[in-house]
């Protein structure tokens, strides 16, 4: 194995990773729906019992994907962590919200109430996409920092962040439209997660509705950002480490990697199939291919991002302080010891997937709600 292998194949699990983040943030989308008018208590207490079973996942996909981006690619985590960090404390405040909302929403003696905490999963729905997305979006747009790399090996701090708002300010750049389409993405596959884990006909004709608007919103985004990016300036990175200004950049990395760019399509195909199910048929199986569908598009702009001489995590201050997969990776002896530990990641997966089929085998309905005490 190869030192540049070891750097490929890191950023493919850390692009692996993201992929299924965005998915399983449909706990936030579930969770977006709680706000709207129309929904009976009951509705709303089957809608939470749902995402609930999930949340876990999701929390324990975001603090992987941290970690194993601080693990194989450390100087992205000093940067982005340590100069954009009021983005990350936004992100990690939500979750918060989310994991003592679940626990306490119905506890006696709770002095907020019920709907104070369904306001805080509300927030957590609309805001975790939203931050995601747009951090994402800024490998593509840019963001204002410079390294100095001869201050890794000195005393002084290896990066620097140019603007006050510390990451913040990616809300008035073109990265926000891809927040908007996590955002609004998230938001369908909630509907379409729980129209598969509830049984409830009233609900699910409430969701199909719900659906249809975030759909719409979805697609509209989602052009939006692919013409945006198709046309925006990117990152290029020569043979000698020289980051470069590029007209096109990402288009070109779809040209000229045929396989991602048929990934990406077939996962758009798919994520459009289940959107359809949900909105114009009575199947409640569009979870699953507009699941798939999200993995493979996402992963394809990981790979956009990132490979086919692309500084994944580019700075608009200076050119030259860009992040590659090879000037910001962990040491070979590190990358190795962690590629034989990834090996066990297909083995943790199929526990993931049997305790999922466990915990989905029966379908939420107003009687579990009602007779169980142990419940959300």
């Amino acid at each position: 194995m190869t030192y540049a292998f070891l750097q490929q194949y890191w950023w493919f699990l850390i692009s692996l990773l993201g992929a299924l983040l965005v998915f399983l943030m449909f706990v936030q989308g579930g969770n977006a729906q709680l706000l709207f008018k129309g929904l009976s208590l009951d509705q709303k207490r089957m809608i939470v019992n749902s995402t609930g079973r999930k949340w876990e996942l999701t929390f324990t996909t975001l603090v992987t994907f941290g970690g194993a981006f601080f693990a194989s690619f450390p100087l992205f985590y000093s940067t982005s962590f340590g100069g954009a960090y009021w983005v990350w404390i936004l992100l990690l405040i939500t979750f918060v919200f989310q994991a003592v909302s679940y626990e306490f929403q119905n506890k006696k003696g709770n002095l907020l109430g019920s709907q104070a905490f369904r306001i805080f999963l509300f927030l957590n729905g609309v805001l975790a996409p939203l931050v995601v997305g747009t951090a994402v979006g800024t490998f593509f747009t840019g963001s204002d920092f410079i390294v100095d790399k001869g201050a890794i090996i000195g005393l002084g701090a290896v990066s620097s962040w140019g603007s006050a708002w510390h990451g913040l300010e990616a809300i008035i750049s073109p990265a926000v439209i891809l927040g908007l389409v996590v955002m609004f993405l998230d938001s369908a596959l909630g509907c379409l997660y729980v129209m598969n884990n509830v049984n409830d006909e009233d609900l699910d004709k409430k969701l199909r509705r719900n659906l249809l608007v975030f759909s719409g919103l979805f697609l509209v985004s989602l052009v939006a950002w692919l013409v945006v990016m198709f046309t925006m300036n990117g990152y290029a990175v020569t043979q000698d480490g020289t980051v470069l200004l590029e007209k096109s950049k990402y288009l070109h990395n779809f040209l000229q990697m045929p396989a991602v760019a048929v990934m990406f399509v077939v996962g758009a195909v798919l994520l459009v199939l289940g959107l359809y199910l949900g909105v114009f048929s009575k199947s409640r199986k569009g979870i699953w291919p507009a699941g798939i569908g999200t993995v493979l598009a996402v992963l394809a702009l990981f790979f956009v991002a990132g490979f086919n001489g692309t500084a994944y995590y580019p700075s608009s201050a200076d050119l030259q302080s860009s992040l590659t997969i090879a000037n910001s990776s962990s040491s070979e002896f590190t990358l190795k010891a962690m590629f034989w530990v990834s090996l066990l990641i297909p083995f943790v997966a199929a526990y993931i997937a049997y305790a999922w089929s466990r915990m989905d085998r029966k379908p939420i309905d107003k009687d579990e709600i009602n007779d169980n005490e142990n419940k959300y």
